[in-house]
C-alpha cells in the first residue's frame, strides 16, 4: 500500500512563490513516475508537471517556465517549485505517484494566489 503525504500549500500573492512536497511511503521505487495535479473549483483535475526515474520531466503549457519539478528517491519525495504565482493557479494540488500496476494519490493541498 503506497500513502502519499503533501505539504506546502498556503496563501500566497500573485507573483509569489510556493514551494510543494510530497512523501511517499509503502511500495515505492525509483522506477516509479511521480507528478503534480490540480483542480480549480468547479473544473477537472489536470496535469501540472511529471517527472520519470530518467528525470525527464513535462510541464503543463500553463507552468512552463514558472514550475520546477524535481524528486528525491532517497526520500521518496517529489516537490513542485512554483514561481511567479498567478491566480489562476488557485487549485488543490495533488501528488501522484504511479507504476505499471497501481497509481496512488494524496490527499491534496490547497494553494490560493490572491490579486
Amino acid at each position: 500500500q503506497v500513502q502519499l503525504v503533501e505539504s506546502g500549500g498556503g496563501l500566497v500573492q500573485a507573483g509569489g512563490s510556493l514551494r510543494l512536497s510530497c512523501a511517499a511511503s509503502g511500495s515505492i521505487s525509483s522506477s516509479n513516475v511521480m507528478g503534480w495535479y490540480r483542480q480549480p473549483i468547479g473544473k477537472q483535475r489536470e496535469l501540472v508537471a511529471i517527472i520519470t526515474s530518467t528525470e525527464r520531466t513535462n510541464y503543463a503549457d500553463s507552468v512552463k517556465g514558472r514550475f520546477t519539478i524535481s524528486r528525491d528517491n532517497a526520500n521518496n519525495s517529489v516537490y513542485l517549485q512554483m514561481n511567479s504565482l498567478k491566480p489562476e493557479d488557485t487549485a488543490v494540488y495533488y501528488c501522484n505517484v504511479r507504476s505499471l500496476w497501481w497509481n496512488a494519490w494524496g490527499q491534496g493541498t490547497q494553494v490560493t494566489v490572491s490579486s
